[in-house]
């Protein structure tokens, strides 16, 4: 059973008289374990689909199965109820506490799971020193560099063992070469049984992933492997 099935996935808008498809029947399949980039230009769908992946939105028609849920249907506690479960985020602003340290920023997610506080310290402390901050678990955002951030908000992403990853234009707000660390950690994530999806509108960034799906005009242009 594929880990996410889209079947003639569509998202209308009405704006006014007009009405807006920003996706058309869009169907996919993305096994356990793929790293997958999602390009294309602004106004694409390329949005709208992350939304409707990551559980933020839902379809105006077509089915969405995650891990052999339908969640195309669910009201809005139900989907909530999903992303805390299922999906990790990682946005292009980082979307850290600001007078939080990275070890309390990591831990968040884990409050509502019914862990003890020890409990919870050990796992996001885990989360930390598989993204490489084992040593900056008491700095605060303004304490690191904008890697590191990344690396926190990529640890949070992780501390609830997620069925996917979700990035946003992760390197967004980085120097290229802090950028390439970044996708060189999405890609060890990957080989250790990770699904990543990256959102990118950079061709060098999409290269990282194994596979790219092209949206245009609300469909799929193309899904190709990428040879590494």
């Amino acid at each position: 059973m594929s880990l996410i099935c889209l079947k003639n996935l569509s998202r209308r808008y009405q704006m006014g008289e007009e009405t807006i498809h920003a996706l058309r029947d869009v169907s996919l399949e993305i096994e356990r374990g793929e790293y997958v980039a999602i390009m294309g230009p602004s106004g694409s769908g390329k949005s709208t689909l992350m939304n409707l992946l990551g559980c933020l939105d839902t379809p105006t028609s077509g089915t969405y199965e995650l891990n052999g849920t339908n969640v195309s249907e669910m009201d809005d506690n139900e989907l909530a109820e999903v992303r805390n479960r299922e999906i990790g985020f990682v946005f292009q602003t980082f979307n850290l506490l600001p007078r939080s340290n990275a070890l309390r920023n990591v831990e968040l997610p884990l409050i509502y799971s019914g862990m003890t506080f020890d409990e919870r310290r050990r796992v996001a402390l885990e989360a930390l020193t598989a993204v490489g901050l084992a040593d900056r678990v008491t700095h605060k955002p303004n304490e690191l560099s904008g890697g590191q951030r990344q690396r926190v908000a990529i640890a949070r992403a992780l501390v609830n063992t997620p069925s996917i990853i979700l990035a946003d234009e992760p390197t967004g707000n980085l120097d290229s070469k802090t950028g390439d660390e970044i996708m060189t950690l999405f890609e060890d994530l990957s080989r250790k049984g990770n699904t990543v999806f990256v959102v990118t509108h950079e061709e060098e960034v999409a290269l990282h992933a194994r596979r790219i799906i092209r949206i245009r005009d609300g469909l799929i242009a193309s899904d190709e492997a990428v040879k590494h």
